[in-house]
């Protein structure tokens, strides 16, 4: 997919990965250009306490791309995202939460900020480039017989980042490169080290949404509300239903049990908590709406990520409505909770995904 005649723009965030992506293609005799979002607004703050993608933090990840783009020897772009970053990413984290719902803001980060309003920014800001690249750890593939880009999962099964960019449609992945997609974490920082990016190579990785411990202070004060159990029976009150996800053991502040306690449902109209026992937060059946097919699947058994850090697991799926699916998992699940993303897969090709229900 690299051709040395076209220019490409690549994401820059600060971190050894996107540094040593815009490296290799520089590397390549590729033309080159740096692109970093600006999408924090608020003030500068001391009380940083973890490495993440939004916070007062940003400036000095600003100050690290530009520096990586020095040594590498081309042009850096900072463009400012603030206001759509707002519109799109915050407004909507905090409406889910309200619903009860848990968001995964990269998931819309990618597909409305990073692969969408940053190219369009920067073309009309006068940025000239035919390709966009970042440093995740996925892979692109052209499949000749259907005529089809494909996503296909990163060599670096613990990175893998396929997971947040399944709403990438054709006309994305046909102009995108991942350069680290076929390489490992560790030889990745070891070619930074080898070539004077040491520094980059040993900094906190950027894991986190928000540069805290919680992100609780991007939702407003919530309501209480009463914590009831699966029978109906009320065992406590919560602060607010923002402060809880599906599948959540601990602070739910509900003493006496004999057992462990999960939280198994959040019910936002009645502003309600029902906790129970670990068995019963299994599920067989998952519906998904707001379904992205990157390549829709001939057989309607496939393999899910419900979450994440969630392993592979094998379902059917049938069409209930459009761009809505419900799943029957051969083996019940765990906390699969609303908001969600959930992932669908064919071997290393991803096939598309949605949101769970």
């Amino acid at each position: 997919m690299i051709n040395k005649n076209k220019k490409i723009a690549v994401g820059m965030s600060g971190g050894v990965d996107s540094t040593m992506a815009a490296f290799l293609l520089k590397q390549k005799g590729c033309d080159v250009v740096g692109l970093t979002m600006q999408i924090w607004g608020g003030k500068p703050s001391g009380g940083v306490k973890k490495s993440g993608c939004y916070g007062p933090g940003e400036a000095e990840d600003i100050a690290a791309a530009t520096e990586a783009c020095k040594r590498i020897g081309i042009p850096h772009h900072i463009i400012d995202l603030k206001k759509e970053y707002q519109e799109n990413v915050i407004s909507y984290f905090r409406d889910e939460y309200k619903k009860g719902k848990t968001p995964n803001p990269c998931v819309v980060c990618n597909s409305k900020i990073k692969f969408n309003l940053l190219l369009e920014k920067a073309f009309k800001s006068g940025i000239d480039f035919d390709y966009f690249a970042t440093g995740h750890y996925a892979r692109v593939s052209f499949d000749k017989t259907s005529g089809t880009y494909l996503l296909k999962r990163g060599l670096d099964r613990n990175k893998d980042q396929s997971y947040f960019l399944y709403k990438l449609k054709q006309s994305q992945l046909e102009k995108i490169i991942f350069p680290l997609g076929g390489m490992k974490k560790v030889d990745v920082k070891d070619l930074a080290r080898k070539n004077g990016f040491a520094d980059y190579a040993e900094k906190e990785e950027s894991q986190n949404f928000v540069e805290c411990d919680d992100y609780f202070s991007l939702l407003p004060q919530g309501k209480p509300g009463q914590i009831v159990d699966y029978k109906g029976n009320v065992l406590g009150e919560h602060d607010g239903i923002e402060r809880y996800t599906v599948g959540q053991r601990r602070n739910l502040k509900v003493g006496g049990l004999k057992e462990p306690y999960y939280v198994l449902k959040i019910d936002s109209r009645r502003n309600t908590i029902i906790i129970g026992p670990k068995e019963f937060a299994y599920s067989d059946k998952a519906e998904i709406k707001d379904i992205n097919w990157i390549i829709h699947p001939e057989k309607n058994k496939i393999k899910v990520k419900v979450r994440y850090g969630a392993s592979l697991a094998a379902c059917s799926f049938s069409a209930t409505r459009a761009k809505q699916v419900l799943l029957k998992f051969d083996k019940p699940q765990f906390a699969i909770t609303p908001g969600q993303s959930a992932v669908f897969y064919d071997g290393e090709v991803v096939l598309g995904g949605g949101i769970i229900a």
